[in-house]
């Protein structure tokens, strides 16, 4: 099964259990990957996180059983997983602009947010330079955080994480410890593993650790890696280029390793780096 169909399989599961606590892990697997790779390519795919996307499938769900019916609303919002009548009518006025107690008046208007499918579309109007290479493991040595399981919270998480190494004289420091490949500042986003996802501000190394640091073992894989430059902004944009252009019709799928961002100098408004992303071939 092509994967653009695994991941239309994996959007109708979370559509059949949209009344129950969607488990994104058994999500993940129908799409034949992890959560973390599944979360990404659904919101570069969809332009919304996937959070965002069931709360409005939930809320657009629910704004039909109270114009269709005559259940209480505390009713409505125990169907959807809201045990609290506050938590359920704050995220219905999020999503329709008005309380569900306003519903079944004639006139209120509502939004409909249906279900997404995924289509592969082709553009070809700007190419995607990449290289395909095999890699052993490698250690990295520096910081890292826990990144949250809503992956759009990590996207204010990674930012200061950056910008507090770089005040407090962290990046110098284990920039000074490179001795390995690749050559660069690394963000590793290590979330292979269920319930142990971590983001690492690192570089190759085979020095000891120093205080305050901590190493990594990126595992062996096939990466494929693509170049870019501009701004820090830019790696983001690359990544979506990937994901939504590069990897539908590339033969590859993705593989249970870390993605990495190598950044191959330090100017923020003019970097030039490389984005990693671990793959397999289809079928493999």
């Amino acid at each position: 099964m092509d994967w653009i169909d695994r991941l239309n399989s994996a959007v109708n599961y979370m559509e059949e259990h949209m009344t129950d606590v969607i488990d994104l892990e058994e999500t993940a697997k129908i799409a034949c990957c992890s959560t973390y790779h599944f979360q990404r390519m659904f919101s570069y795919m969809a332009d919304i996180p996937l959070s965002e996307y069931i709360r409005r499938r939930k809320m657009s769900l629910a704004a039909v059983d109270l114009q269709n019916g005559d259940k209480k609303v505390i009713d409505i919002a125990l169907k959807y997983g809201y045990d609290s009548p506050t938590a359920f009518n704050r995220a219905f006025k999020s999503i329709h602009k008005t309380a569900p107690s306003h519903v079944r008046k004639n006139g209120t208007v509502l939004k409909a947010f249906p279900p997404v499918s995924f289509k592969i579309t082709i553009k070809g109007d700007v190419s995607l330079d990449y290289r395909i290479e095999k890699k052993k493991a490698f250690r990295i040595i520096g910081i890292s955080k826990p990144l949250l399981p809503e992956l759009e919270k990590n996207f204010e998480i990674v930012p200061k994480m950056w910008e507090n190494a770089a005040a407090d004289g962290t990046i110098p420091r284990i920039a000074g410890m490179m001795d390995g490949m690749p050559l660069g500042l690394l963000g590793v986003s290590s979330c292979n593993e269920p319930g142990n996802w971590k983001y690492y501000i690192a570089v190759a190394s085979h020095q000891p650790i120093g205080n305050g640091l901590e190493e990594y073992t990126v595992p062996a894989s096939t990466w494929a890696i693509f170049p870019g430059e501009g701004t820090n902004q830019s790696i983001q944009e690359l990544e979506k280029r990937i994901v939504t252009e590069w990897l539908p019709s590339s033969g590859y799928e993705y593989a249970n390793a870390p993605d990495i961002e190598v950044y191959l100098n330090a100017d923020p408004q003019n970097t030039r780096y490389e984005a990693w992303i671990p793959v397999e071939k289809k079928g493999d």
